[in-house]
């Protein structure tokens, strides 16, 4: 597996408490050349939060995340906000869920993708960050989900762009973002059974799978947990 790497390399979870990312953590550790694995998560660090800026910075200048990674993984998100799941209409959108939606799902990853990216070792490297297929506007075929959507396609964008940026000077690194499938998860319980889901590991092994045959482009890939490119 080793994502592609021919060398031992490092790694960084983000969001390493949630099914996916715990995931993530354990196959990395199986992986023999993984020599480490440094954690991010608000039950290791209290002050850390996705809606604070300042609190971003000042947990990630924590000499354990001075890098360089070789591999970064943002398993951050949120689908229902405190009591409030997705929209099913537009008359059900709000400005404060809107809002805090694009905190979560994107101004918040913007800021780790901001301070993370000149981290990446100068070296094949890999920003992976966990997506949605309801971001995908080309794929939008049933709509509702307003916030979820709207702020899962702005991270793309943001991904997408500061992509080609760091391509410039780093034409080995590799950023992608990524459809984990339905996952048996509390975020997902609410809307599928977890008969009908995948579990974390199978999303992982996916992932990983698909993320080590991924080469250096000016962009950003988008794909599913079985390799395949999502539109955009």
């Amino acid at each position: 597996m080793s994502l592609g790497f021919s060398a031992p390399f490092k790694s960084l979870v983000i969001g390493s408490s949630g099914a996916i990312g715990s995931a993530f953590c354990r196959a990395l550790r199986a992986d023999p050349l993984c020599e480490s694995v440094i954690e991010l998560n608000r039950s290791l660090y209290n002050n850390f939060n996705l809606e604070d800026e300042q609190a971003i910075e000042l947990t990630l200048s924590k000499p354990e995340f001075a890098g360089p990674f070789d591999f970064v993984i943002d398993a951050t998100g949120a689908l229902t906000l405190g009591e409030v799941g997705p929209e099913k209409s537009l008359k059900a959108l709000t400005a404060p869920t809107l809002n805090q939606s694009l905190w979560v799902n994107c101004i918040g990853p913007a800021v780790l993708l901001k301070l993370l990216a000149p981290r990446l070792s100068s070296e094949r490297s890999i920003y992976a960050k966990l997506s949605a297929r309801v971001g995908s506007i080309g794929d939008n075929k049933l709509g509702g989900w307003y916030s979820y959507r709207a702020s899962k396609a702005a991270f793309n964008q943001i991904i997408h762009t500061a992509a080609i940026e760091h391509h410039r000077r780093h034409p080995k690194a590799v950023f992608v973002a990524l459809q984990p499938g339905t996952v048996a998860s509390p975020l997902s319980k609410p809307f599928v059974e977890a008969s009908k889901a995948l579990t974390a590991e199978d999303s992982v092994d996916g992932l990983m799978k698909a993320i080590a045959m991924l080469e250096p482009i000016s962009g950003t890939h988008f794909i599913d947990f079985k390799g395949k490119s999502i539109p955009w």
